[in-house]
């Protein structure tokens, strides 16, 4: 009987561990593809700038709307650091509240889940000022944030973001 108990506690247990993402959060997982961020941030939010993800931000200088304040489909920007070398890039899916926005970007993981899209992510702006420079990030594997503080450049939108934004 005492072994049966033990078993079935195992069995719950690996059912918590079942790699089944949001399963505790109800954030979405990933959701298949094979791309990086460049591509899927060009193709989501429409910008036309080429290069590096953090070589956006200077790219779009002239050509589109910066700022530190988000809107629904600009484009944040990542700088580049030892543990992100090339930067990232992210499409606002949706602002929640002035230290919460939610995006939609591919390649943030490593491993099997390199090259995923994950769709509606939380992203938290952890920086002193308010102002986005540092964030946290939603790492779907862990079902959590994960533990680092990215810094940012800012966010990218398009003329006609800004336009409907008023």
């Amino acid at each position: 009987m005492r072994r049966m108990v033990t078993m079935g506690l195992l069995f719950a247990l690996a059912g918590c561990a079942s790699g089944r993402m949001g399963a505790r959060s109800g954030v979405p997982g990933y959701a298949g593809g094979d791309m990086s961020c460049v591509p899927f941030a060009r193709e989501r939010s429409g910008l036309r700038i080429n290069g590096d993800a953090w070589q956006w931000w200077q790219a779009a200088a002239g050509q589109y709307e910066r700022s530190r304040a988000p809107l629904p489909g600009s484009v944040l920007v990542f700088q580049r650091t030892s543990r992100n070398p090339q930067g990232h890039l992210a499409v606002v899916s949706r602002v929640v509240s002035a230290r919460e926005i939610r995006v939609d970007h591919a390649n943030w993981s490593s491993g099997r889940a390199r090259g995923q899209i994950a769709r509606d992510q939380p992203v938290l702006d952890v920086s002193p000022r308010g102002d986005w420079s540092l964030v946290r990030v939603w790492y779907p594997p862990a079902d959590d944030f994960g533990g680092t503080q990215f810094p940012t450049y800012g966010f990218i939108h398009s003329r006609a973001m800004m336009a409907a934004a008023g």
